[in-house]
C-alpha cells in the first residue's frame, strides 16, 4: 500500500493542525504520514492538542509550531495532500508546493479561543479532534484514483 504525505496548515500551528498531524499519523491504517506547520507558528504547542496527540500513541518529540516555509524548502518531503484547518490560513497565500498536491480547506473553529473551566477548554480540542478523525477517516477509505481535490474538499461538508 502507498503511503502519502499530508500536511495540515493552521496559522499558529499550535492546536488544529497538530491534533491533525497526530491523527493522520495514527489513526488512517497507515495510509498516511501527518505534517501540521503554520504561517506564523507560536512559541508552544497547546497542552490539550498534546493531550490528544499523546492519547492517540504519536510521538510526542515531533510536536512542535513550525513555520510551513519549512516544507517548501527543497529537501522538505514531498506532500500529497495540503489541507488548511482554520480560515485565516485558507485565506492566505501559501508558498509554491512542488509536485501540485491536492489540496482542501477542513475548517474548525479555534478551541485556543475558548472561555471557561479547563473541561470547556479540554471539550473544545476534542471536538476538533472527532472531526479531523472523521474526515481523515473517510480520506483514508477513498481509492486511490479517487484522491484528488474536489474529492478531499467534499469530504468537510459530508461531516
Amino acid at each position: 500500500m502507498k503511503t502519502y504525505n499530508i500536511l495540515f496548515l493552521c496559522t499558529h500551528n499550535a492546536g488544529r493542525s497538530i491534533i491533525a498531524e497526530a491523527l493522520a499519523s495514527t489513526q488512517a491504517k497507515g495510509k498516511f504520514i501527518g505534517y501540521s506547520a503554520g504561517s506564523a507558528p507560536g512559541t508552544e504547542v497547546s497542552p490539550y492538542a498534546i493531550e490528544i496527540a499523546q492519547e492517540h500513541g504519536y510521538d510526542l518529540s515531533k510536536l512542535r509550531s513550525k513555520s510551513w516555509d519549512e516544507y517548501a524548502l527543497p529537501d522538505a518531503p514531498h506532500m500529497d495532500f495540503i489541507i488548511t484547518v482554520c480560515d485565516n490560513a485558507a485565506g492566505e497565500e501559501c508558498p509554491y508546493w512542488p509536485g501540485n498536491p491536492a489540496v482542501a480547506h477542513w475548517g474548525f473553529p479555534d478551541p485556543s479561543l475558548v472561555v471557561g473551566s479547563e473541561e470547556k477548554k479540554r471539550q473544545a480540542y476534542k471536538d476538533v479532534m472527532v472531526g479531523l478523525k472523521k474526515r481523515i477517516d473517510i480520506l483514508a477509505d477513498l481509492p486511490e484514483e479517487s484522491l484528488d481535490s474536489l474529492n478531499i474538499k467534499a469530504i468537510h461538508n459530508q461531516v
